[in-house]
């Protein structure tokens, strides 16, 4: 009898015979034997059973109630632990047709409100499933043959699979399953290849032989991590699943989609597959990320990443259980092993890749709208800005900018001066950018436009199965669409954008509309039977079709079928459009996407999409944001004020206040609504908005280090609160605040007609930013005050972030006096550092072309050390530095053994100023 590992956190019972990995951790006792996953746990398991037992026998002895009767080995499944055998909608699940399946099925109440609950038929324990034939060691790990002898209820199971095991690092496992006969595809993405086999790690891996699974535990604790036999392995050529205990409730990722940041286990279902459709609860987005962050009971945290671009799904459940489906590719998971969040992902991004350094005027702020109607409006605003003096780093403009919406045109009435808007915008500091969409008009005269024209003659397009070019509809009205798996279209799109950038100058890019997006389902001739376009399963898709509102799954692309590129369809359109800005300017590209993919970080940041002007969308930016930081992609943020729909102005002040914090800062807006620029409202909101801006402009140095740490190891820059204190449990749900780094603190205001605030602040010592005051936390909610005008930001005890006098533009900001902000620990000791340099040029760090400091604080000396030098450097001072917690009132101050005035406040604040000190000489400050 085959039967399937009980789902649990504790070191479980053998589900048959189980083989080891090599140097594994002893065998518990009884390993070898055949053992039924009930032996052994526990009072819970065995009242299940005898009750199971009891109601079946009495239900024999009764003659039993109407239909067949339930085999024991059904009842004996608790509700929890029931994975699904008839995941398919729009299907009601008769006994009938479950049983087909060889599954049990057991009637439940629905759940309220529609939601999937527990499922009616379920596998049971002796489900088949695929046996371990052969286990060999490799160079770096090992190699196996699986083998299934019973046929499961999808067209054409691949009967025998490999199994590679590759322990890359001691903190990542490898686990490869795919077909042992035939090729199939696989996501064209570069990863790293392990040279040599691990030698410590801390995880032990052991399989079970019938049925096939893997249990994978960390060593330090025992948690088992995965226990892949619980429920059975399906491997068809259209239909792939594998489902696996959780050691926890705590799991985040699996984007792109609206919703909290800590994902409800109660039976939702996840679905990846991008799609254009407003940030919608339960619907699959723009995106696609299969990855997952789960935090283990104590603190620790691992990550797993399927390396698979298919259309998938992933169910969770209470047990708690996850499952994978995905209909198409391989199964080539990559696990991590932390021990905490923030080592999980760098190691995740040490396989997608660490993101690109943004260039410095990205992290300003920019402005947008779609409806400006022409360049002279869109000029006013920018004018209208620089008159109150509001921060402004870039200026874009939506579609409307377009002859007819067609790509790399201008509309010659309304936007003849936008060449001239852009030339004043960068004689004053600032950047153009302009929206791109990749459906390109199909129906000019020939020979009238050449983006089309030239395509079309070069074979760039993605084509039907009849080899023509699939036609749809996007704003021109028909287009085709370029087939960015072809590099000769990365040639094609570079030289489009040579034509347009001499014409008009842009120094940015944003890429939208690129999932890509349709407005018919399919084409203008729907698409042709079979199954890319009618696959045996689809997953939960919203439109219950791979090809609603996008193109068909059959459309041929160079690399592949749209079936197996149609997630990576922004990823690449985003690795063109860089190199291409790259190419054109010579300098860091700044490509902002909405649709992506695992690496696209590397390429693109990305906003949340057209969100709505309403608290609760502002409150879901700040846990879609977290995501991406999870993702690998940090310069993300949301609409500010809402796309559409109108917003009011205590609903844009806040959202303003929030926006100033997130990593990539853009305030857009629709056509046909009110605008909602800062310049357009009272004096009261536009001075809170103008002030929270020049906030965030301070803070530049500290962000752009951020951004260095990201690119150069993975580190997050927006940072969820139980990244810094794992072991806090009221920490792990908490999605309403969050983190620059590991030292500042944003608690925004998310609801209307309030003037306080209530957050959570983590055990130790915090300083108001504005203030230096000082907040002796136990690990508490708190009120604080929060007027109209005021975010609250608070500063991490033994922090130093370094910020700068603010301007109206990153670039004049850039040249201020540095001000240097100390906030003590209790030990009365501080770290930061500045990363530093040009801010544009490609590849600083790589060639030495920057400036790196570290700052300390101990026993009452303030050191700066300038462990890496450049000439920019030698342009930009140190003027201030103010030091947060000081306990006594100092007699003296020596800056490098010289006497210098300073300031002490009531509230512990010791200041020096007119230090005058260049950035590139390290000195020493000394208080007495």
């Amino acid at each position: 009898m085959k039967s399937y590992q009980k789902l649990t956190t504790a070191v479980p019972q053998p589900a048959a015979c189980w083989v080891e990995e090599e140097g594994a951790a002893p065998t518990p006792a009884g390993r070898g034997k055949l053992a039924p996953w009930w032996v052994g746990s526990g009072l819970l398991v065995a009242a299940v059973l005898l009750s199971a037992i009891t109601v079946w026998v009495l239900r024999q002895v009764s003659g039993g109630w109407p239909g067949p009767a339930l085999p024991p080995k059904c009842l004996l499944v608790p509700e929890s632990h029931r994975f699904d055998c008839y995941p398919e909608r729009r299907v009601v699940v008769t006994q009938e047709l479950c049983e087909s399946r060889g599954c049990c099925f057991i009637e439940s109440p629905p759940p309220a409100g529609g939601k999937r609950g527990v499922p009616w038929c379920f596998y049971p324990p002796d489900f088949p499933s695929y046996t371990l034939e052969s286990l060999n060691q490799t160079t770096l790990g090992m190699v196996g043959l699986l083998v299934r002898r019973e046929k499961a209820y999808y067209p054409r199971d691949i009967e025998m699979l490999r199994l590679d095991v590759e322990f890359e690092t001691n903190t990542r496992l490898h686990i490869k399953i795919t077909d042992a006969a035939n090729p199939r595809y696989e996501v064209p993405l570069e990863v790293p290849r392990a040279m040599k086999r691990a030698e410590n790690p801390i995880y032990s891996l052991d399989f079970s032989r019938e049925p096939f699974g893997v249990l994978l535990r960390r060593r330090a604790t025992g948690t088992v991590l995965l226990n892949t036999t619980v429920a059975p392995l399906i491997f068809a050529d259209q239909f792939l699943q594998i489902s696996t205990s959780l050691p926890s409730r705590f799991l985040y990722g699996l984007g792109e989609h609206r919703g909290t940041l800590l994902h409800s286990l109660d039976w939702s279902t996840l679905t990846l597959w991008a799609r254009d459709v407003s940030p919608t609860e339960s619907f699959n987005l723009y995106g696609a990320h299969p990855f997952y962050l789960l935090m283990e009971e104590g603190g620790d945290a691992h990550g797993v990443f399927l390396l698979n671009s298919n259309a998938m799904e992933v169910a969770l459940q209470p047990a708690p259980g996850l499952t994978w489906r995905t209909i198409g590719g391989v199964l080539d998971f990559y696990i991590f092993l932390g021990p905490d969040p923030n080592m999980v992902i760098q190691q995740y991004q040490q396989v997608i890749g660490f993101p690109a350094m943004p260039p410095f005027w990205a992290l300003g702020f920019h402005l947008c709208r779609w409806g400006y109607g022409s360049s002279n409006e869109t000029w006013q605003t920018v004018r209208a800005m620089r008159n109150y003096q509001i921060p402004q780093d870039a200026q874009w403009n939506d579609i409307d900018y377009m002859d007819g919406y067609r790509d790399f045109t201008l509309d010659p009435q309304k936007f003849a001066s936008l060449p001239s808007l852009v030339e004043d915008l960068h004689k004053h500091g600032q950047r153009y950018v302009m929206i791109l969409d990749p459906g390109i008009s199909s129906t000019n005269p020939h020979g009238s436009y050449w983006p089309f024209d030239e395509g079309l003659k070069r074979g760039l397009f993605l084509n039907t199965t009849q080899g023509q070019p699939l036609i749809g509809q996007v704003w021109p009205g028909f287009t085709a669409f370029a087939d960015f798996s072809n590099p000769d279209t990365h040639q094609w799109w570079l030289e489009n954008l040579q034509r347009f950038h001499a014409h008009v100058p842009f120094d940015g890019l944003w890429i939208d509309m690129n999932e890509p997006s349709n407005f018919m389902d399919g084409s203008e001739d729907g698409c042709p039977p079979g199954e890319l376009d009618s696959p045996p399963y689809t997953p939960a898709v919203l439109g219950d079709s791979l090809s609603a509102k996008t193109v068909c799954a059959s459309a041929k692309q160079k690399a592949s079928v749209h079936y197996n590129l149609h997630n990576l369809y922004g990823l690449m359109e985003a690795r063109a459009t860089a190199s291409a800005l790259i190419q054109i300017r010579g300098k860091r590209p700044f490509v902002i996407s909405r649709s992506t993919f695992p690496s696209q970080g590397r390429y693109s940041g990305h906003w949340l999409g057209d969100n709505r002007s309403q608290w609760k969308d502002m409150y879901y930016s700040i846990p879609g944001l977290l995501s991406f930081s999870l993702f690998g992609i940090p310069l993300v943020g949301a609409d500010i004020c809402g796309f559409s729909g109108s917003t009011s102005e205590e609903l844009c002040t806040r959202w303003m206040q929030l926006g100033a914090f997130y990593p990539f800062a853009r305030n857009h807006n629709t056509q046909n609504e009110k605008a909602q620029d800062p310049t357009v409202f009272s004096p009261a909101a536009r001075t809170a908005m103008k002030d929270v801006l020049l906030t965030r402009y301070s803070l530049l140095p500290f962000l752009y280090t951020l951004f260095h740490r990201a690119h150069l190891q993975g580190d997050t820059v927006a940072r969820p609160l139980f990244f810094e204190f794992p072991r806090d449990v009221a920490t792990l749900g908490l999605d309403r605040q969050f983190l620059w780094g590991r030292s500042l603190l944003v608690t925004p205001v998310l609801e209307p007609g309030v003037d306080t605030v209530t957050g959570y602040v983590p055990r130790g010592v915090w300083y108001d930013f504005y203030t230096g005051s000082s907040l002796n936390s136990s690990g508490e909610m708190l009120k604080m005050s929060a007027p109209l005008e005021h975010l609250n930001l608070h500063v991490r005890e033994g922090a130093i972030l370094p910020t700068q006098k603010p301007a109206t533009t990153s670039e004049v900001t850039r040249g201020n006096p540095l001000r240097i902000i100390v906030g003590l620990s209790s030990s009365a000791t501080a770290w930061g550092d500045l990363f530093w340099d040009d801010g544009e040029s490609l590849d600083t760090f790589e060639r030495g072309s920057y400036s790196y400091l570290v700052f300390n604080v101990t026993q009452n000396i303030f050191t700066s050390t300038v462990l890496h030098a450049s000439t920019e450097a030698t342009e930009v001072t140190i003027d201030t530095l103010s030091i947060f917690g000081v306990r006594q009132p100092p007699s003296k101050v020596l800056l490098n053994g010289q006497e210098k005035p300073f300031s002490y406040l009531k509230n512990q604040v010791l200041t020096v100023s007119d230090l005058g000190l260049s950035l590139s000489q390290g000195f020493s400050l000394r208080w007495l």
